[in-house]
């Protein structure tokens, strides 16, 4: 059923299916109707609390004037149509902290781009750091979202009305916030900040499921080949049983047990109770059994089964006083220029420039040199000061 919006919480002025999409003709009819937009808002519902893969329970989507909810629980419903249309190179797909959405639809075969996230443009438009879709709504819009159902449970069926209403109002709102956040951006000169940031967004390796490369999401202590050989050994196993069995990574081994294990590289079974950061009982598990079989092989011969890592180079500590320094400094500039510092540089860039003016990261480079590292160096180089006028930290050049 389509119908003129009139549901509190949803965008006046849509075409809306309040009844969920089900059937393969329903969805081609949809798609279809999005297939000539300039963009398209997304969101989805999902639940992963005790599974290591999201389980998709609901795809929102809109655009100007249609919007729509696709149960992608449905019998025998093919997410092809939609699918295209992420992919569609003509149509910019527009997301609020899309992280786990695009996991979501790169693992169903479709990266979604081009891309737009609000909650990143937001940062470059003076909202603040990691601001809450609502908040955005209500700073943007003027409306208060209401969140009543977020936290339901999205794999029931039959979904309530509130459900519903509050599911398409993630994206009607999205619709009509997302030409005013980027007109805003392209006045201000900063729609390519943003458009870079989506670049980064938009990487394959960002949302890299494969076993062999769980390792490098973490970091190790030590450089020994057995250590290593070790320390990839049982990252690469829990991945993989993970997934296997469908199940959280930190169910099946906490982060710090990687570690412990990989230091203490125990290969008989009974070796792991006596691990602080390993289940109770583990070494008698089959899980246990499966991981000293696979340790007992890579320890074999560990240099053959160590990643190549590169100890990295020696250097002296940041001076903690120019660290500060630059903390003010950026803390003014993002200030003054209405831009999250978060998104200018971090506290570890700026350990780095603090000891190298040629220090290779980003806040070193394009638009963030401009706004920031420029000036950074000059504070270094004492060509300029910052002074308090009041309460607010202005920088002034020193003459020389």
């Amino acid at each position: 059923m389509s119908r003129r919006s009139c549901h509190k919480g949803i965008a006046r002025g849509y075409s809306i299916g309040m009844t969920p999409i089900t059937t393969n003709e329903a969805l081609a009819d949809f798609c279809a109707r999005l297939s000539s937009a300039p963009f398209i808002t997304v969101d989805t519902e999902f639940m992963r609390e005790t599974t290591y893969w999201p389980r998709l329970c609901l795809i929102q989507a809109a655009s100007s004037d249609h919007a729509g909810i696709i149960d992608p629980m449905a019998d025998g419903l093919d997410l092809e149509p939609f699918l295209a249309l992420l992919r569609d190179p003509n149509i910019v797909k527009v997301f609020h902290a899309c992280r786990q959405d695009v996991e979501i639809f790169v693992r169903l075969g479709a990266m979604p781009k081009p891309l737009f996230d609000t909650q990143v443009a937001a940062m470059a438009a003076g909202f603040g750091e990691q601001v809450a879709y609502d908040s955005l709504v209500r700073q943007t819009l003027r409306i208060e979202v209401d969140k009543g159902s977020r936290f339901t449970d999205w794999a029931r069926r039959p979904l309530s009305e509130n459900q519903l209403v509050y599911a398409l109002g993630d994206v009607t709102h999205l619709a009509a916030l997302y030409p005013k956040l980027r007109d805003r951006l392209q006045k201000e000169g900063r729609l390519e900040w943003v458009m870079s940031e989506m670049e980064a967004l938009t990487d394959p390796a960002l949302y890299d499921t494969n076993p062999e490369n769980a390792w490098k999401r973490l970091k190790p202590k030590k450089f020994s080949s057995k250590y290593l050989a070790a320390f990839k050994a049982v990252a690469v196993w829990r991945e993989r049983a993970a997934q296997e069995r469908d199940q959280p990574r930190g169910r099946i081994l906490k982060d710090e047990g990687v570690d412990e294990i990989a230091q203490q590289a125990p290969t008989d079974p009974d070796a792991f109770n006596r691990l602080r950061s390993v289940p109770k009982g583990f070494g008698g598990s089959r899980l246990g059994l499966e991981l000293a079989e696979e340790l007992k092989r890579v320890l074999a011969d560990p240099e053959a089964h160590a990643p190549e890592l590169q100890r990295p180079a020696h250097r002296q500590p940041a001076p903690p006083s120019v660290v500060e320094l630059l903390k003010v400094l950026l803390k003014a500039k993002s200030d003054n220029a209405g831009v999250a510092s978060k998104l200018i540089a971090t506290v570890a860039d700026l350990e780095q420039i603090a000891i190298n003016d040629d220090a290779d990261i980003d806040a070193m480079k394009g638009w963030r040199r401009q706004l920031f590292g420029e000036d950074a160096l000059k504070l270094k180089r004492g060509e300029i000061a910052l002074v308090l006028n009041g309460a607010r930290v202005e920088v002034v050049e020193i003459e020389g």
